[in-house]
């Protein structure tokens, strides 16, 4: 299901593929993340056009709108939306709690209120698997309790503890004839001793797969990197999944560590705010220096976007507010993220990570900090 395919010389990077029931996924990976079934602003042949291998769904706004039973009755996730490869469904967990006015954490679930028309819902393990059957995903991730950061004491210990029996009832209720994978997440805060008593427990149980949640939750990057040092050498011959994280340079510096997947709302929420990736750092697009700029986005780039599109029109869109602008963008940051995958992973295969990780962060962090208007 999963196979470690070559290692890095110097790093703990490493390329894989992981066999899914819509296809094999080749990491280090990015995954677009399509909240409602539809990456925002992106239609699913540019996905496919920009080389888009999985994508990421959510459990909680798919179970408010448009309801599990009508994904299952189009046939499941894939048919209702017509992506045909691979998708990934997060629990709701997060959004059941952060999204909700009025929340509890009780010891079999979450109560919470809709973000939509306040309605009282209650998610248990069992229910949560449940929904993501229906849905239809390759992999599906079970109930947990994500701790913002500066949790910490008996607090932090009850919610890691609560998230491991969580784990083992999700795990106990999926059926045995589901195809879908379903994978363990790691929680336990910026305390390291937690997190990996928390693996230890998960590993214990056995997921083919592992999440690190609660992570690129507002931390600082030293705590962030600490964290992933203290436990990814425990979780080797897994995959390793890091939730929340699209920053490019958190990405690099991340597989270096051992991270084979990640996803984040990132790419195209920035692309919709004029703010685009290049391999000379973030741009702001609408900034004066770009009005006779007629070369595209990213020299380097291989998008539809790159291919066809000038810097100077991509501001004469934003700064007339078009919706194209959005979508031309979101194209654009994501592919660029896909590409930087695709780079990584040949890096690896080289035995070179550490070269090509220290130009691209040297060029990129460098050149992110020259732009102005």
């Amino acid at each position: 299901m999963f196979h470690i395919q070559s290692r890095d010389a110097d790093t703990l990077a490493r390329t894989a593929s992981l066999d899914t029931p819509h296809g094999t996924i080749h990491t280090p990976v990015f995954m677009p993340v399509g909240t409602a079934a539809t990456v925002k602003a992106v239609m699913v042949d540019h996905l496919h056009a920009i080389g888009t291998e999985i994508i990421l769904s959510n459990t909680y706004h798919l179970y408010l709108q448009p309801g599990p039973d009508i994904v299952l009755q189009a046939g499941g996730l894939h048919a209702f939306m017509n992506w045909n490869n691979p998708i990934l469904t997060d629990s709701g967990g997060f959004q059941a709690y952060s999204l909700s006015r009025i929340k509890k954490i009780k010891e079999d679930g979450i109560e919470f209120q809709s973000y939509k028309d306040g309605s009282k819902h209650f998610f248990s393990p069992e229910k949560v698997i449940e929904i993501q059957e229906a849905l239809g995903s390759d992999i599906m991730m079970p109930l947990d309790i994500c701790t913002p950061f500066g949790t910490k004491g008996k607090e932090l210990e009850d919610l890691t503890r609560k998230t491991i029996a969580w784990a083992e009832k999700s795990k106990k209720h999926k059926k045995a004839s589901s195809p879908q994978l379903l994978f363990g997440i790691v929680q336990g805060g910026n305390d390291p001793s937690l997190r990996l008593e928390c693996l230890k427990a998960l590993q214990d149980i056995g997921f083919p797969g592992y999440a690190i949640g609660s992570l690129s939750v507002g931390e600082p990057d030293e705590v962030y990197y600490h964290i992933l040092e203290s436990i990814s050498p425990y979780m080797q011959e897994s995959p390793i999944y890091v939730m929340g994280v699209g920053d490019p340079e958190k990405m690099i510096r991340s597989i270096a560590m051992g991270v084979d997947m990640f996803d984040c709302v990132l790419p195209t929420r920035i692309a919709r705010n004029r703010s685009l990736f290049t391999s000379d750092g973030r741009i702001t697009i609408t900034n004066a220096r770009y009005e006779r700029d007629f070369s595209p986005i990213d020299a380097a780039c291989p998008c539809p976007t790159c291919a066809h599109y000038t810097k100077a029109y991509l501001r004469h869109l934003y700064k007339s507010g078009e919706i194209l602008a959005s979508v031309l963008g979101s194209i654009h940051n994501l592919s660029f993220l896909l590409e930087l995958m695709k780079k990584a992973r040949l890096a690896i295969e080289e035995k070179k990570y550490h070269t090509f990780a220290d130009e691209f962060l040297s060029r990129y962090l460098q050149g992110g900090s020259n732009d102005s208007s």
